[in-house]
């Protein structure tokens, strides 16, 4: 395994030599020919209400630059992976993957030595146009939340940028949705929740505390994450770390500023919809215009909610003949019994 792989796992996992040792197998797994590679969710990071992260399925983002090329070497080492549509072949499995829902490619419920896994491939170009533009609000959205790198991607690797952009764009999204002063802790409730805002599983098969779950172990991820975004935005919004109280200017010149520089798909959106009536205006119309108008926050919310809730329902359909039926119906199941887990503990807790 290459070292780069090594050092970026030791990076997360200095105190847990266990779950280092866990991820390092992990990666063997796969073909080496990965840009990118994380892990997210309650098998990487422990939640609140999860006593450790052990017996949680793990779930991976593989990003590759050629997905016909991994599939092909995918499953020549991990045939069982793969539902029955393997039988299409390699090129079946890529175009698939690049052509519909949110460009991912996910094998679900994979047993390994540790549990199990589900594990999701992209293509880099794919990936780079959902960090930039929200284009399906999938990945990046994954990645506005604190996650495990197994693998970096190259220093010159147009990810790299791509990463810190998508996480500019949440921090002008979320600032867009908050009052004038606020707590920390909401903050990363509101950029946490972003992905999940439209998503129709979170009504039906979700931990409905998810975001809180999320957010309330990992405060200081959160932190660290976005601390480097606040010096840009000194004009705007201030966070004192101290008290943990933010700040913000909310007046028209504020949010147009924050509407200028929003990712282009929402953008569109928000266009889009406020064009319905018929009467066209161009983009730098209608920020001016929706800047002066306090129902700002609300366009902006609903712009995301529609990006999300079209992904969703495209990759949740995509799903079934990747996983195969039965294990959908497992998968269905387990989030389901996970749902309703989470309304025992939070009924027991009031």
């Amino acid at each position: 395994m290459a070292t780069s792989r090594l050092s970026s796992v030791r990076l997360f996992c200095d105190k847990h030599s266990a779950l280092t040792e866990k991820f390092q197998y992990i990666l063997s797994l796969f073909p080496q020919n990965l840009v990118f590679a994380f892990a997210y969710g309650s098998g990487a990071f422990q939640q609140h209400g999860h006593k450790s992260t052990e017996e949680n399925v793990v779930d991976l983002i593989l990003v590759v630059d050629d997905a016909e090329a991994f599939h092909r070497l995918n499953l020549k080492h991990n045939w069982k992976h793969y539902s029955s549509i393997k039988y299409l072949g390699p090129h079946a499995l890529a175009s698939f993957q690049e052509k519909w829902g949110a460009r991912v490619y996910f094998n679900t419920l994979v047993p390994y030595k540790h549990g199990l896994l589900k594990y999701g491939v992209v293509s880099s170009s794919a990936i780079i146009a959902d960090l930039l533009d929200w284009e399906w609000m999938y990945i990046s959205g994954r990645l506005h939340k604190p996650v495990m790198p197994l693998v970096l991607p190259d220093a010159n690797h147009p990810i790299r940028s791509a990463l810190k952009h998508n996480l500019q764009n949440a921090m002008h999204t979320a600032l867009l949705l908050l009052p004038d002063s606020f707590q920390e802790e909401h903050l990363y409730h509101t950029l946490a929740g972003l992905s999940y805002s439209g998503d129709f599983r979170m009504s039906f098969g979700e931990d409905r505390n998810k975001v809180k779950n999320i957010v309330r172990p990992q405060i200081e991820r959160f932190r660290n994450l976005y601390a480097s975004f606040w010096p840009g935005l000194a004009a705007y919004a201030e966070f004192n770390s101290t008290t943990g109280r933010c700040e913000q200017d909310t007046s028209p010149a504020a949010r147009i500023f924050h509407l200028n520089l929003l990712p282009k798909k929402i953008q569109q959106t928000i266009v889009h919809e406020w064009n319905r009536n018929g009467r066209w205006q161009d983009v730098e119309d209608v920020f001016r215009a929706a800047a002066h108008d306090t129902e700002c926050p609300e366009l902006v919310k609903e712009a995301v909610q529609k990006t999300v809730k079209a992904s969703s329902w495209t990759q949740s359909l995509k799903g079934i003949p990747t996983a195969g039926f039965i294990k959908s119906i497992r998968y269905g199941f387990a989030k389901i019994n996970k749902m309703w887990k989470s309304l025992q503990r939070t009924h027991g807790e009031s």
